[in-house]
């Protein structure tokens, strides 16, 4: 009697081992998914802050290109007016000496 009441202690402290090794594989379970879905959040959150910094530079060197860009035209207009007043000038002159005579 006394052997079989050990042996149903026994299964009743083991089932309560397997329950509880059960409970802790379900918490270690849940914290490992949390970990992951953090460390998909916070790679999200980086993949998004190097776009956003890659944008950002991006936008600055063409900003600098466009400002080149309008600058080289703008030297390009200037050299092209000179040369066209002086060839101006010079026509107007023609045009005067034509109508004079």
């Amino acid at each position: 009697m006394e052997l079989i009441k050990k042996i149903k202690q026994t299964e009743t402290q083991a089932q309560e081992i397997i329950d509880q090794a059960k409970a802790q594989a379900l918490s270690l379970a849940e914290q490992a998914r949390q970990k992951r879905r953090q460390a998909i959040k916070d790679a999200e959150t980086d993949r998004k802050k190097a776009v956003a910094s890659a944008v950002e530079k991006a936008k600055a060197e063409g900003q600098k290109q466009l400002e080149a860009l309008k600058a080289e035209a703008e030297a390009e207009r200037r050299k092209l007016r000179d040369q066209t007043q002086k060839k101006m000038a010079g026509a107007v002159d023609k045009v005067m000496e034509y109508l004079k005579g």
